[in-house]
């Protein structure tokens, strides 16, 4: 028993160590004090262990045992919530989608210990020649087992989430941490998993969650003293979890545990079951460390290409999987972060950034890292001074640019602003983004897994994969500044069409002005004046809730309509402006349609002002519904002036495009704006001369919301 009390004496206050470097390593953070509070909880059950193992009596070892298991009951929930805010850019977000999971995994296992103490435990055994004891639970304590377990795999599954979607520098830091954290829950699913198997504790048990308590101590201290991995940022895909590799690995473990308790009972010499499997774990997280490691992995890759006679790079797998990745982005700093990423993994090197060039050639702003995120380099303010002499540097350079040694101005700048503490993460290349005989960035790189200068066959691997990423780059430049070109051009258009009316309507207002002293005391022309003026202000009002149609996000709210009834409403509330008679030609057998009625019903107004303003007051507007197959058609027909062929195929549901002397060509494009958001579609036929129909066809069903 002393060794076991040492021993749990010593873990508590290794972990308590742990405590004070993670806090001491870096600045405050939210992460940072989940770290501490879960460690502080591990630190606590392992002094609570000993205390349990230093009892003599049977009162004091329940005391003791049951303050163990609350305690116990804190700490997947507490890691539970690191491993879904560690690391993560995003991670408010993430906590508030597992509220209620941290939530329940708070109350559920307090509450089987504190309400239902009674039925936790139910009989305390000292089997003969052992010395530990067997501690019989009750339903409430097998539930609180089996709770455990299933937190324990969560976390795991988040740990590996997110180490899955680092790379670099920001893998090599947290490396450790993942294995040290992992390695405490790993350990506890098999020690839980014997408690549900034989129904009791056995406390020789907790020897080997403090063992593991222990080395896990001691992979943390090897990731803190790495860097400040606590304050690392990874930015996670939107999909869910992938195929886990920890659910292979406990769906494994489960088959192996039965082989093993089977071996355990027909095997003699296998005595101390709990002593093997301690020594197996120990061999898993030894071998999970060596498959970790980025050294191992560039030494497999030279293994292979100089004894299996294959290249070290596969050079067509990397074009394929970069043409893959950057296929669909459409985003600069998205670009940025899948270069590096893949810089990183191609060549391993665990610090990558970019650094993008304006287009005066006179500052650098952020791409993307392995090693920094876009809310350090804001706060870092990189590139202040030394942009600029960096940028004349690398504009003649066509191949990556090895920094040692070289007594510049400009490096000992990039060397002032990239003050990093730890060797792997210090810049050792800069490497110009060349597309278009100009610099579109430049890509800092630290030096090799081993500290080894670039060979000739990385150099000009690195000096293609530039390029192509450059050419991106420049790309995706070229259509940001198109995009702009053509904002541009429609400002101007609506600007001419604005200006355009607001002229006249000023010439309007200017005469009301100039004849007002002169004819003030003339009741018709103070008449005039009022309706001139009263009409000015009701055409700029329109003009501008025309403009405001643009910047409306269309939000339907859908509801079982009569479409005839709407159709009449929208004829009924337009005969102030459509002063020709409109026809009705109506299937009462239409079914209900699911449509937004206040949005369809400006799309009817629309449609019939415009009709109208076609035909004039002498034209005929006929106005028909019909149903047919899957759709439901509203047709709005004139004899009016029609539209051109050649208008229809170019320009005709276009913002700005009219007909009209004095339209501004929003109405038609916010008419079908409202209808796709429908799922419908509207069709017009049209010849010069002979008048329009407008055809509405709109689903019966509600696949359009």
């Amino acid at each position: 028993m002393p060794f076991n009390v040492e021993l749990s004496f010593a873990a508590a206050g290794v972990t308590i160590a742990v405590i004070a470097i993670g806090i001491y390593r870096g600045p405050r953070s939210f992460v940072q004090g989940i770290f501490a509070f879960g460690m502080l909880l591990l630190s606590l059950e392992a002094a609570l262990t000993g205390l349990v193992y230093q009892t003599n009596s049977l009162s004091g070892f329940l005391f003791w045992q049951r303050l163990r298991f609350i305690v116990a009951s804190l700490v997947p929930a507490a890691w539970l919530f690191f491993s879904i805010s560690f690391a993560r850019a995003n991670y408010s977000e993430q906590i508030s989608k597992w509220k209620w999971v941290l939530l329940l995994a708070v109350v559920a296992p307090l509450s089987l210990i504190t309400i239902f103490n009674d039925d936790f435990i139910s009989l305390v055994l000292a089997p003969q020649n052992s010395s530990t004891l067997f501690i019989r639970i009750g339903w409430s304590g097998y539930l609180w087992h089996i709770i455990s377990i299933i937190i324990s795999i969560a976390i795991l599954m988040n740990l590996e989430r997110t180490f899955r979607h680092s790379t670099g520098h920001i893998r090599w830091q947290t490396k450790f941490l993942f294995l040290g954290i992992g390695s405490i829950f790993g350990i506890r699913i098999f020690t839980d998993s014997q408690v549900v198997l034989f129904n009791g504790v056995d406390t020789g048990l907790y020897l080997v969650d403090l063992g593991a308590l222990l080395i896990a101590d001691f992979f943390i201290f090897r990731s803190l003293f790495r860097g400040k991995p606590l304050n690392a940022s990874i930015q996670l895909s939107h999909q869910f979890l992938y195929t886990s590799f920890t659910i292979l690995i406990v769906g494994a473990y489960f088959i192996s545990l039965g082989m093993i308790s089977w071996i355990s009972l027909h095997f003699e010499w296998l005595r101390n079951i709990n002593l093997v499997i301690f020594l197996i774990f120990v061999t898993i997280i030894i071998l999970a460390t060596f498959l970790l490691s980025d050294r191992l992995r560039i030494k497999r890759k030279r293994f292979i290409s100089r004894h299996l006679k294959r290249p070290q790079y596969d050079y067509q797998k990397i074009w394929e999987d970069f043409t893959q990745r950057t296929a669909s982005v459409t985003k600069t700093n998205e670009l940025c972060n899948i270069i590096v990423k893949m810089v990183s993994d191609t060549l391993g090197i665990l610090s990558v950034s970019i650094w993008l060039v304006d287009e005066k050639q006179e500052q650098l702003s952020f791409g993307g890292s392995t090693v920094f995120t876009a809310d350090q380099i804001e706060e870092m303010h990189f590139f202040k001074e030394g942009g600029t002499r960096l940028i004349r540097a690398m504009t003649n350079q066509n191949m990556p640019l090895d920094l040692k040694g070289r007594e510049d101005d400009w490096v000992a700048d990039l060397a002032h602003t990239y003050e990093l503490e730890t060797k792997e993460s210090r810049i050792r290349y800069c490497v110009p983004l060349n597309a278009a005989g100009q610099l579109i960035g430049i890509m800092t790189l630290s030096e090799k897994v081993f500290y080894e200068p670039l060979t000739f066959e990385e150099s000009e691997l690195i000096k293609t994969i530039s390029g192509q990423a450059a050419a991106a780059l420049l790309g995706m430049r070229l259509s940001e500044r198109l995009r702009q070109t053509k904002e541009l051009e429609a400002f101007q258009t609506m600007s001419a069409f604005f200006m355009h009316d607001l002229k006249n309507l000023a010439s309007k207002l200017s005469l009301v002005t100039q004849n007002l002293p002169l004819h003030i005391d003339n009741p018709e022309f103070r008449t005039d004046a009022l309706k001139t003026i009263s009409q000015s202000v009701s055409k700029i009002n329109k003009m501008s809730s025309r403009l405001s149609l643009l910047s409306q996000k269309i939000d339907l709210s859908f509801r079982e309509t009569n479409i005839n009834d709407l159709i009449t409403a929208a004829i009924y509330d337009a005969k102030e402006y459509v002063k020709a008679k409109v026809r009705q030609n109506f299937d009462h057998n239409m079914p209900l349609l699911p449509i937004d009625q206040e949005q369809m019903h400006k799309v009817l107004e629309n449609l019939l002002m415009n009709a109208y303003d076609a035909t004039g007051n002498d034209g005929q507007i006929s106005v028909a519904t019909s149903s047919q197959d899957n759709w439901v058609e509203i047709s709005v027909s004139d004899t009016g002036c029609g539209i051109s062929k050649e208008f229809i195929e170019k320009n005709l549901f276009r913002p700005f495009q009219t007909t009209k002397k004095q339209g501004m060509g929003i109405g038609l494009y916010h008419c079908k704006t409202i209808i796709d958001a429908h799922g419908g579609k509207l069709n017009v036929e049209s010849e010069e001369g002979k008048g329009s129909v407008f055809k509405i066809l709109l689903p019966r069903g509600k696949n359009n919301e």
